[in-house]
C-alpha cells in the first residue's frame, strides 16, 4: 500500500497547531504547517475559551496543509474535561469554560454530599481535580445554559462535530468527565441519575479509528480540501495520542507525558479501583485498544511557562536557554515545593506564589529567576519520582524504563534530573509525541501500520530519541524526597 498523508489538528492548552504526517512501511515524517494561539479570554462570567478563534485556526491550518499534500484524513485531539453546550437547533450555548476557571471552587463536596467520593472512585477510577466535567456540570446546574442544552461535546467532539455534522464522544476522553464507568466501558447511569443529568445530554461513544463523517459542503470550502475527505476519530484526549505513540517495548516500562502538566504513570490492561489507588489519586483513563492509562496528574511545565511569561511583563530575562543555564548554575535543592500544591493552578504571579509556599514551609525563597527554575525543576523531577514509585506498587508492576514525551522531552535538565531522582534510565522523545499518535491511528485506520507493538517500533526506528542515565548520588534525591514530604 502507497504511503498517505494525514492531516493532526493538536491543540494544547496554550496553542494549537496543524501538522502533516506521512506514513507508509517504515516511513513516518512529520512536518508542522500551521500554528495559532490559544488564548482564554475573561469575560464578566468567568475565564473562557475562544471556541470560535481556536476553529478558525483549523480551518485555517487545514487549508495550509491542503496546499502541501493531498489529505487522506482529519483527526483532532485536544485536552480534556472542558466542553461546549448545544441547544435544540444544534447551536452552541456560548463559549465553553476553561478549567482553571473558579466557579468550580467547592463544588466538589456538593457532588460528594449524594455519591460519596470512595463511590464515585469505585466507578470512574478517577483522581480528584477540582475542574474534573461532572464538578463544572454541578457547578451550572440551574443555568439557562445548562437548562437550554440538549448535547454536551467535549472540545475535540464539538470541532468535529464542525467539520463534519457529526455527534460523538471519544473514549479516551469521555473517561476523564467523571460520567464514565471505567470497568464497564460506558457512561454511568448511576452517575448520571444521582446527580440529575439527563443521559440524552450525552452523544453516544466512539472508538479511536472510526469514521467520524466527512467535511461539511461549508467546510470544504472553508478549507480548500475535498468534501470526501474524511474526518477520523483518533485519540482525542491528547495524553492519550501521546501514550500510543510512546516507544514502549515491554510491560516494564513507564511513561511521562510532559507539557503543562506532567502525566506520570503506566499502561494497564484493567484499571486498578482500590481505596488506596483512591487515597493516592491515581486516575484510570482510557487509552486505545481498550488499554487503562494508569497515571497521576502532576502540575507540569505550567510552573515554568506562567513563571516566564510573569519575569517577561516585569521587564526580566525570560529566556528559555538562558533560564535553564541559570538554573544549572544555582544551588542544589535550595527551595523545594509540591508542584501539586492548589495554589499553583491559577494563572498569574508564579515566583510570588512560590516565594510564599517556601516562607509558609520554612525556607528560604530561591535567588532570581534561575534560583526559581531549578526549583521548578528539581521539584517536578521529585514529583515524577513519586507518581511513578506510587504507580509500580499500586499496580504490581515494576518499572526498568521510564519513557519521557512532548515539550518536556526538550529540557535536558529535567530529563537528567528525573532519571537522577528515579534512578532508572530515561528515554526522552519524541516531542511530537501527541501529533504522532494522532496520525498513526489515522494511518491504522487506513491499513497504513498495525497493531500498537507496531506503531510504537516505527516510532522508535524513525524519531529522534536520547537517553539519560542516573548520575551522583541518589541519596541527594533520597534526602529531598523526605525533606518534601515533611513540607
Amino acid at each position: 500500500m502507497p504511503a498517505a498523508t494525514f492531516a493532526a489538528a493538536d491543540l494544547g492548552a496554550t496553542s494549537g497547531r496543524i501538522v502533516l504526517g506521512r506514513v507508509g512501511h517504515g516511513t513516518l515524517d512529520l512536518a508542522e504547517v500551521h500554528r495559532f494561539a490559544n488564548t482564554p479570554v475573561r469575560l464578566p462570567s468567568g475565564l473562557h475559551w475562544d471556541m470560535l478563534g481556536l476553529y478558525q485556526g483549523v480551518l485555517d491550518g487545514l487549508r495550509a496543509a491542503g496546499r502541501q499534500a493531498e489529505i487522506a484524513s482529519v483527526g483532532i485531539d485536544t485536552w480534556a474535561v472542558d466542553h461546549g453546550l448545544l441547544d435544540a437547533g444544534g447551536s452552541l450555548l456560548g463559549n465553553p469554560f476553561h478549567y482553571r476557571d473558579s466557579r468550580t471552587d467547592g463544588v466538589p463536596e456538593q457532588i460528594w454530599r449524594v455519591l460519596p467520593p470512595e463511590e464515585l472512585y469505585a466507578i470512574t477510577g478517577l483522581q480528584h481535580l477540582p475542574f474534573t466535567t461532572v464538578y463544572q456540570l454541578a457547578a451550572a446546574a440551574g443555568s439557562p445554559q445548562l437548562d437550554a442544552a440538549r448535547t454536551l461535546l467535549l472540545i475535540p467532539d464539538l470541532l468535529t462535530h464542525w467539520l463534519t455534522g457529526s455527534l460523538g464522544a471519544e473514549v479516551t476522553n469521555a473517561s476523564t468527565t467523571g460520567l464514565f464507568d471505567a470497568r464497564a466501558g460506558a457512561w454511568s447511569k448511576k452517575i448520571l441519575d444521582r446527580i440529575g443529568l439527563a443521559p440524552a445530554l450525552l452523544p453516544p461513544l466512539r472508538q479511536p479509528g472510526e469514521q467520524a463523517g466527512t467535511l461539511l459542503p461549508h467546510t470544504a470550502a472553508a478549507t480548500g480540501l475535498p468534501e470526501h475527505t474524511p474526518v477520523t476519530v483518533v485519540a482525542s484526549h491528547d495524553t492519550a495520542s501521546a501514550v500510543a505513540a510512546v516507544p514502549m517495548a515491554g510491560r516494564n516500562a513507564a511513561y511521562i507525558s510532559c507539557g503543562t502538566w506532567s502525566l506520570a504513570g503506566l499502561e494497564l490492561d484493567a484499571p486498578v479501583l482500590t481505596q488506596a489507588s483512591q487515597v493516592a489519586n491515581f486516575t484510570n483513563e482510557r487509552g486505545i485498544d481498550g488499554t487503562i492509562r494508569y497515571l497521576h496528574n502532576v502540575m507540569g511545565l505550567w510552573l515554568l511557562s506562567e513563571s516566564q511569561r510573569t519575569w517577561a511583563a516585569q521587564g526580566l530575562t525570560a529566556d528559555l536557554p538562558e533560564l535553564i543555564a541559570e538554573a544549572a548554575r544555582a544551588r542544589p535543592f535550595a527551595a523545594l515545593v509540591d508542584p501539586d500544591a492548589p495554589e499553583f493552578l491559577a494563572p498569574g504571579d508564579l515566583p510570588a506564589r512560590i516565594a510564599a509556599h517556601c516562607t509558609r514551609t520554612g525556607q528560604t525563597p530561591p535567588d532570581g529567576p534561575g534560583g526559581y527554575v531549578r526549583c521548578i525543576l528539581e521539584s517536578l523531577a521529585l514529583g515524577h519520582r513519586a507518581a511513578l514509585r506510587r504507580a509500580a506498587e499500586l499496580a504490581g508492576r515494576s518499572i526498568d524504563t521510564v519513557h519521557l514525551v512532548g515539550g518536556g522531552a526538550r529540557n535536558e535538565l529535567l530529563c537528567q534530573w528525573t532519571a537522577d531522582a528515579t534512578g532508572l534510565p530515561v528515554v526522552a522523545g519524541p516531542v511530537e509525541a501527541t501529533a504522532l499518535g494522532n496520525i498513526l491511528v489515522q494511518a491504522r485506520a487506513r491499513g497504513l501500520v498495525g497493531d500498537r507493538t507496531e506503531m510504537r517500533r516505527l516510532v522508535a526506528a524513525t524519531q529522534p530519541l536520547r537517553r539519560y542515565f542516573p548520575s551522583g548520588s541518589i541519596r541527594a534525591w533520597d534526602a529531598a524526597a523526605a525533606r518534601l514530604n515533611l513540607l
